[in-house]
């Protein structure tokens, strides 16, 4: 479930969907706009959001309703850390045109982030709506359903997903702690599906400890194999994992260590870095 995964449209692939859109709605439209969108989403792919912000700006200022520019300009918030002001922008997005389907997945991304799970899987529910032959790769709305306490329709989104994904122990263990919560580890641990192969280190380690094979220091030192340059990112979903696992077997307080080293000691910049992030805050709401 890192971005070698994700079989959703990439960022790219959402933003050149909405400006493509943009020539079906207005044959009028003049081509300055095109351009300025063009330029923001140049900005945000070189990583300068507040540059994407100045230029959608511009754009807003003409025509408030622009929904490829509020969608990009919510896109540069998000990347600039501000997801209050994201997703006003999404939902103004939305709100100029509804069938702009690639913003409910983004939408439904940020609302996981800031721990909105239902309103997080009634985006995913819609972006699948529109899109159905996505349904079975999208192992999001299976954490979604997870941290929404649906753990039977989380079970069936990662059953769904291993259709698709048949070689990413991440998958397994998600559909481990769906079955953990809803039926106890031992039916977990019974029902754990098969992984043949995944070169991730240390997935095979952690799928192993999963399956009742090995124990939490073989995947910490499975962690630090490999180049030096891949040890914090590899400590990251050992951390994660060993966290997700003491919960799973009743262990709240290494459960609580292990997740708070993944979401601050090693500190990961994509999805499942969120995961950690959120996990972290669910557990602190629960401590006070």
């Amino acid at each position: 479930m890192t971005p070698r995964h994700f079989s959703l449209p990439s960022l790219a692939l959402a933003c050149m969907l909405v400006l493509l859109t943009c020539f079906a709605c207005s044959a009028a439209e003049s081509l300055d706009t095109q351009s300025l969108l063009r330029s923001a989403d140049t900005s945000l792919r070189a990583g300068k959001p507040a540059e994407a912000i100045q230029i959608t700006d511009k754009i807003l200022a003409a025509d408030p309703k622009d929904f490829r520019a509020l969608f990009l300009r919510g896109r540069a918030h998000e990347e600039s850390k501000n997801p209050v002001k994201a997703l006003v922008d999404y939902d103004a997005s939305l709100k100029a045109n509804p069938k702009a389907t690639v913003v409910y997945q983004k939408r439904g991304e940020l609302h996981f982030k800031l721990g909105n799970f239902a309103e997080s899987i009634a985006d995913f529910d819609k972006f699948i709506e529109a899109l159905p032959e996505q349904s079975p790769h999208h192992w999001q709305r299976g954490i979604s359903l997870y941290y929404a306490g649906r753990f039977e329709d989380g079970r069936k989104q990662f059953e769904l997903h291993q259709t698709v994904n048949p070689y990413d122990v991440e998958n397994a263990v998600w559909h481990f702690l769906c079955v953990a919560r809803a039926s106890g580890a031992e039916k977990a641990k019974a029902a754990l599906i098969p992984i043949e192969r995944d070169a991730r280190i240390p997935m095979m380690q952690i799928h192993e400890l999963f399956g009742g094979k090995a124990k939490p220091e073989d995947v910490l030192a499975a962690a630090k194999l490999g180049s030096p340059a891949n040890h914090d990112n590899q400590l990251f979903y050992a951390h994660l994992y060993l966290g997700l696992y003491y919960e799973a077997v009743g262990d709240a307080k290494l459960a609580r260590e292990h997740i708070l080293k993944a979401a601050t000691d090693f500190k990961a910049e994509h999805y499942m870095g969120d995961v950690a992030r959120v996990h972290a805050q669910v557990l602190r709401k629960q401590a006070k």
